[in-house]
């Protein structure tokens, strides 16, 4: 299995960018927002819950260098203000169970970051999450040190916003995978996250291969389903990166005995960017657009989502 760029069509080429540019914008939003101190300690914060390797400084972050303690032992730290202290409370939340950030935490969030808060949480996103996508293309073969690739590898997205939606648009070019599969795996993070929006949805193309609502309640006790073993170990992959990332290796092994390569590092692009949907549950943003039953969706040229769709 290819370590770099070298073996990687145009598509995944540009969704392996698209993942190495997440930490670089996140930096740089701790930059311009004065608070790497605190994103730094955000990021360790994130780790310690699964005894995950943090997200590094990258070299333009480390400017004088600035020391932290272990995230597990932030409360003791006595110089940090109101929002610090808000933000790393949800941080911390937001990587054990982010269904589980109460309106008061929010109502704190938005109380102290104010318009910055969602981007707050965007970057407590690549601060929770990237480790967890590192250690799974590891665990499959894929050793692409997306913490520590060059400038030559990053994109060239500076915000984290434009980062997000880079990632967004390219990982859906992929198509190793089969729409059905594809959809098990959205459908089991969005019921993990408990994404209102993300649960009422289904996908066009996964409907017209035959998946139906009956295939698709698969994902509540997968293992005992009739889905196939790709489709098993895909959700196992996924419930780990989700649950249990430290614990990574056994589906990472099982799902090599089912899946190519190529599909291998598609479906940890595909769980990361579902996982973007933390962010909108962490802010309380995640509202279906559909009062009962289901909305169906499809991507467009563009990659972006296309909603109120019908089958035929």
């Amino acid at each position: 299995m290819a370590s770099g760029l070298a073996e990687l069509d145009d598509d995944l080429t540009a969704t392996v960018d698209a993942l190495a540019g997440l930490e670089p914008a996140a930096w740089n939003e701790a930059i311009r927002l004065e608070r790497v101190e605190l994103v730094t300690l955000v990021a360790r914060v994130c780790a310690d819950q699964h005894g995950l390797t943090p997200v590094g400084l990258t070299q333009a972050a480390v400017g004088d260098g600035a020391t932290v303690g272990p995230g597990s032992q932030w409360r003791s730290i006595p110089d940090l203000d109101d929002s610090d202290r808000t933000l790393l409370e949800l941080s911390e939340q937001f990587s054990v169970d982010v269904s589980s950030i109460t309106d008061g935490q929010r109502s704190a969030l938005f109380g102290s970051w104010g318009g910055e808060a969602a981007t707050a949480v965007a970057v407590v996103f690549v601060m929770d999450f990237l480790p967890r996508t590192r250690l799974a293309l590891d665990a499959l073969g894929w050793h692409l040190s997306l913490d520590q690739a060059g400038p030559h590898r990053r994109s060239d997205a500076t915000k984290i916003w434009e980062a997000l939606d880079l990632l967004i648009r390219v990982a859906p070019r992929l198509g190793a995978i089969d729409p059905v599969t594809s959809e098990l795996v959205r459908l089991w993070g969005a019921r993990q996250h408990r994404c209102r929006l993300c649960q009422s949805l289904r996908s066009r193309p996964a409907l017209l291969a035959g998946a139906d609502e009956a295939l698709l309640a698969g994902v509540e006790d997968f293992e005992h389903s009739d889905l196939s073993p790709l489709q098993k170990a895909a959700l196992a992959l996924t419930d780990a990166m989700i649950w249990r990332p430290g614990s990574i290796e056994g589906p990472a092994t099982r799902l090599r005995s089912e899946a190519s390569p190529a599909q291998c590092l598609e479906l940890v692009a595909d769980v990361t960017r579902n996982a973007l949907n933390k962010i909108a549950v962490a802010l309380g943003a995640d509202e279906a657009h559909v009062e009962d039953g289901i909305e169906i969706y499809d991507i467009g040229p563009d990659g972006g989502l296309v909603y109120g769709l019908s089958v035929d």
